[in-house]
């Protein structure tokens, strides 16, 4: 008697004797390579011959259940859809403040605060390095007097507050819990995110300060503190976002974040702490970039790996603990600035592919973000764009919609297969600092942007707009304008906190957080104690600088 494989592969080969070769002689496919935005390449047809090594119930199981493959809640959108989180920040606390207040009240569920290039690079606004740079690129804190403005009247104890900040994120941290602690909003209350994913900036975002050791010191330190002062914060999002930005496929951006993720897990357990209270609070951060079915397999396949590394790996036994929530954002550098109206329909796809593959909260970019920041119409159209999903499209109605899909789950197999051999590649090398060290991850991201590019040029990939079906015409959509007077306020502000704050106290709070850092004990309380004094983001870095130093990077050939 013939296996039902067996019986599987006959009728394939009928199918293609039969029906394939006289339609293809009839009529030719297209003379293009068929692959994923990733390069990868896509077979004409999947069937269950492709997942003949898959057990259902051991890979894909049900929604709740391990290894969450169809997502970490049973009910999937069905009780909750996911937090419309749109990313802002711009010029000073008040513009931005504005801006929050005014999405929010067109149905934004959550906070995401973009901060500017000097204060995601420590430096005080008026520090002779970062002239020029004030609020383009989100919004400026240089004390907590900036912070208490960005916050000011955002229900802050009833929704959850995400922050794109790394190296000086447990200052500014610090400062977003003291702002809450001054309102009397008790932390067991707050819900929020720091990225404060230090790995990925010495991997593809080169946002660092600190070398990469006391660089983890001080994630670890946030780790620990959150677990025990503030259970509701998630004090890491291991980011995968940039990593892709910087041109990664979708391979290396789930490799390279989970490989990150297993340091900080590792770094945790290092310092003593029991693994089930701290996992549970680590996020993380993807990327949702134009292959839509390549971006849900990468979810499906990121749940599944993370779910078997934590309990079989570092021996976890909280559920939760196997949980990998995440957030998304639609990819940014799929963004155009030639037709930049088509970018919603990108956005869109991308949106789509984010929500199918489970996602917790989700930003989507808008259209016009390859010209500028966001204008406030072109934000609302993208914040839009999630709701009609969440409320038309019907895809929230069914738990894993896809599941099941001969396609995804094929896909999804092939990335967890990548993604192990990236993770026995790392740690030949000794694991991820010592790739970092080496410029192994940089080598294998440019390749990989290289190839991409190539592949535009060479028009073997076609971008609407870029290298097929443009046009000449000159761009009609608003462009951001900020406060042309809001930096000479932002500087008035830092100089009124210096003169009128307590300077023997910001002295004796420097001196404290100075003496714990060189004795490498947890600097959280010494932190806050400086952001109660009013010390300013700078001269708490430049401190550390002076105790940590400051890493340079290998160049890589």
């Amino acid at each position: 008697m013939q296996s039902e494989r067996e019986q599987l592969r006959i009728a394939q080969e009928r199918w293609e004797q039969q029906r394939l070769w006289p339609a293809v002689e009839r009529t030719p496919e297209r003379a293009v390579r068929f692959m994923t935005t990733s390069s990868a390449p896509v077979e004409r047809l999947y069937t269950p011959l492709d997942l003949a090594s898959n057990d259902y119930l051991r890979d894909i199981g049900h929604p709740g259940e391990y290894p969450y493959t169809r997502g970490i809640h049973p009910t999937g959108y069905r009780s909750k859809v996911w937090t419309m989180r749109m990313f802002a920040g711009f010029g000073t606390a008040e513009e931005t403040n504005a801006r929050f207040h005014y999405l929010l009240n067109q149905g934004q569920t959550g906070l995401s605060i973009a901060f500017d290039m000097p204060t995601l690079y420590g430096r005080d606004t008026d520090h002779p390095l970062v002239e020029g740079e004030f609020g383009k690129c989100g919004v400026a804190v240089s004390s907590l007097a900036d912070m208490e403005l960005l916050l000011d009247g955002l229900p802050l104890e009833q929704i959850s507050t995400s922050m794109t900040i790394n190296s000086p994120a447990a200052i500014i941290w610090a400062m977003y819990l003291v702002a809450a602690e001054r309102r009397g909003v008790p932390w067991a209350r707050l819900r929020g995110t720091t990225q404060n994913d230090i790995l990925k900036e010495y991997i593809a975002q080169n946002e660092y300060i600190f070398p990469p050791e006391p660089s983890m010191q001080l994630v670890v330190d946030t780790v620990e503190f959150g677990s025990q002062q503030v259970p509701q914060w998630n004090p890491v999002s291991v980011s995968g976002y940039h990593i892709r930005e910087a041109g990664a496929t979708a391979a290396q951006e789930l490799a390279f974040t989970l490989a990150n993720g297993r340091a900080y897990v590792e770094a945790g357990i290092a310092r003593g702490l029991n693994v089930d209270h701290f996992a549970p609070r680590i996020s993380f951060f993807f990327n949702a970039h134009n292959d839509f079915f390549e971006e849900i397999a990468k979810y499906r396949a990121a749940r599944r790996i993370w779910a078997r590394l934590m309990r079989e790996s570092y021996g976890a036994t909280d559920e939760r603990s196997w949980w990998l929530r995440f957030h998304t954002q639609t990819a940014g550098s799929a963004l155009t600035a030639q037709q930049p109206e088509v970018n919603i329909v990108r956005t869109t796809i991308q949106a789509l592919a984010a929500v199918l593959g489970g996602t917790q909260s989700l930003h989507t970019n808008s259209m016009d973000e390859a010209l500028a920041l966001p204008s406030e119409k072109a934000a609302t159209i993208a914040l839009r764009t999630q709701q009609v999903i969440a409320a038309e499209s019907g895809v929230t109605n069914a738990v894993d919609p896809l599941g099941g899909s001969y396609l995804v789950e094929a896909l999804t197999d092939r990335m967890e297969r990548e993604v192990h051999a990236y993770f026995k590649a790392i740690d030949d090398q000794g694991g991820v600092i010592a790739a970092i060290r080496n410029g192994y991850f940089q080598r294998e991201i440019a390749d990989a942007a290289y190839r991409y590019q190539q592949e535009i040029d060479n028009r073997e990939r076609t971008i609407v707009g870029v290298n097929a079906h443009t046009v000449k015409a000159p761009l009609e959509i608003p462009i951001l304008a900020m406060d042309p007077e809001g930096e000479r306020k932002h500087m008035e502000r830092l100089r009124r906190v210096r003169r009128e704050r307590d300077q023997a106290l910001v002295q004796q709070r420097l001196a404290e957080l100075r003496a714990t850092a060189e004795r490498g004990l947890n600097s959280m309380p010494a932190i806050l104690n400086c952001v109660r004094a009013y010390c300013t983001l700078g001269e708490m870095c430049d401190l550390l600088r002076e105790t940590f130093g400051v890493y340079q990077e290998t160049v890589v050939v």
